[in-house]
Formats: structure tokens, C-alpha cells, sequence
């Protein structure tokens, strides 16, 4: 699946959370619609909010590459094509303002996640809700922590999104405090409210890595298609040649997206792929 696709065939890029998977599990019938279609020609890829290390185990082998970090790392046939990161003085300054504030914060990077002393318990207190009503059939576990690496001197620490959680200010007063060129999302876990979210680089969105892949393959965007469900993929349904967003999503994502499919343990990939022509073989395969 390595060659570069056939001028009819598409790149289809997916999120993670609520798109592919439903609560960190990847239904049978999701996988099943992804493999179709890169037998029938077309390339799938993974653009996911979460850093590269918190991709669960398994996900990425049935898939042609992935975008991660909101669109800030770019993995390709084991190559890293874009793997942008606060700059060092915003960085330090982002750490200073969330432990004066005393949130409890993990900074994101490829190679792991990061975080203060003690913030594990912290963190499992505050998401215990997510577990308490789930079993092994219906949802995955809590999966946050599991690439965490604690310090109590993270200073220097390089990364490209901060997730906070049980914050006393709001996310545009805590970005005001950091510095400039950050911008803000509502945390997309459920139940946080305004006490958590997202910072990240104004210049990174997930339509930036889906540029890069595209570029990289030599396709036009209007041979890609989008799927999302959250905040941070509105710029890329938006984008892409095609738009598909998740029943149930932000009235927002909804509206920059071009067709709606049901949510991943109803098989939405594949009723959008199935409309979208993508599950058959086509001259997408052709030699």
C-alpha cells in the first residue's frame, strides 16, 4: 500500500474519538469499511487530536499513515513529515502559569506525555466518572495516562498541545496569561465542562497535516475526504474535498461538513464510504 494512489483515488483521513472509535475501541465493522477501502485502491490515515503516544496499540497497523497532535505530527511510510512544537519560550511559560494556577495539565509530544508529580492520582480522580459506568463489550478503558511521564522540573520540556483539566480560569483567561499565537478548544472528553480543554498553536489544525500528506502524495485536495466529529476538525472537514461529520456532533462541525454518518458502533464509516463509492473496486486500483 505504499506507492502513491491512482489519480482516481482518493486519501481519506479519519479522527479518532467518536469517529473511528467509540471510547478508545475500534468496532469490527469500522476496521472491516477501512479495509475495503484500501483494497479498493484508496488510502486511509488516522487524524487524531491525541499525540502519537497515545495511540492505542493496533490502531495504526490497519491504516496508511497517520496525522496526530491535532495536525501538528505527520507520519508517513515511517517517515515524520511535520512535527511542530511550542516554541521554547511560550513552552516554559505555558508550564509556569498552569502550576501557579495549580492545574493539573499534560503536555503532549510524540514521544510521550508529561506531566507533574501526583497528576496521575489527580487525573484519575477527576475522569473516574468515565470508567465507573462501563463494561469490557460496550467501551475502552481510560487510556490517558498510559504513555505519562511524570517530572516536577518541566521547564524545558518539548511538546505540541497541552490538555488541562480543573482549571480555576477560563481557557481564554489562561491563554491571555501564557502568550500570544495560542488558541483554545473545550476538552472533548464528556462531562469536563469549562474547567478543561486544549491549547494549542493557532497555525496548527488538523487541515495543516491533511495539506502535508497530500502535498506529500501529489494528490489534490479535492481527492480527499474528511471525517470528524469534534471542535478541531472543523478546518479540515471544511478543507477536504469531502466533509463528513458524526450524527450527534457540534451544530458547528455539522455545519461545515458536506454529509452526516452514524457514529462508529452503528458502522458510520461504512455507510459514508458506501455512498461516497469507496468500498467497490474502481480505476482506483488501476495499474
Amino acid at each position: 500500500m505504499n506507492a502513491v494512489p491512482h489519480s482516481s483515488a482518493r486519501l481519506v483521513f479519519l479522527d479518532f474519538d467518536g469517529t473511528y472509535a467509540q471510547h478508545g475501541l475500534v468496532p469490527a465493522g469500522q476496521v472491516a469499511a477501512v479495509r475495503e477501502a484500501r483494497a479498493a485502491g484508496h488510502r486511509v490515515f488516522l487524524c487524531t487530536g491525541r499525540p502519537k503516544s497515545m495511540i492505542p496499540d493496533g490502531v495504526l497497523d490497519e491504516l496508511d499513515g497517520f496525522v496526530a497532535a491535532a495536525g501538528g505530527y505527520v507520519e508517513l511510510d515511517g517517515e515524520v513529515l511535520l512535527d511542530q512544537r511550542f516554541p521554547a519560550a511560550l513552552a516554559t511559560s505555558a508550564v509556569r502559569v498552569l502550576d501557579e494556577q495549580g492545574i493539573a495539565y499534560l503536555l503532549e509530544a510524540p514521544e510521550a506525555v508529561y506531566g507533574p508529580p501526583g497528576v496521575d492520582r489527580r487525573l484519575a480522580g477527576l475522569l473516574g466518572h468515565l470508567s465507573a459506568s462501563r463494561t469490557p463489550e460496550r467501551e475502552g478503558p481510560v487510556d490517558i495516562l498510559a504513555s505519562l511521564v511524570m517530572s516536577d522540573d518541566l521547564s524545558t520540556t518539548s511538546f505540541g498541545k497541552v490538555t488541562y483539566f480543573d482549571s480555576p480560569l477560563s481557557g481564554d483567561a489562561l491563554i491571555a496569561r501564557i502568550g500570544d499565537g495560542l488558541g483554545v478548544l473545550p476538552s472533548s472528553i464528556p462531562d469536563m465542562g469549562d474547567t478543561a480543554g486544549e491549547i494549542h498553536l493557532l497555525s496548527v489544525h488538523k487541515a495543516v497535516g491533511l495539506q502535508v500528506v497530500a502535498d506529500h502524495l501529489g494528490v489534490d485536495i479535492a481527492r480527499t475526504v474528511a471525517a470528524g466529529d469534534g471542535l478541531n476538525d472543523l478546518e479540515m472537514l471544511a478543507f477536504a474535498g469531502v466533509g463528513i461529520a458524526i450524527e450527534g456532533s457540534d451544530p458547528r462541525v455539522l455545519a461545515a461538513a458536506d454529509m452526516v454518518a452514524p457514529r462508529p458502533q452503528h458502522d458510520g464509516l461504512r455507510v459514508a464510504f458506501a455512498e461516497l463509492g469507496l468500498l467497490e473496486p474502481s480505476s482506483a486500483t488501476a495499474s
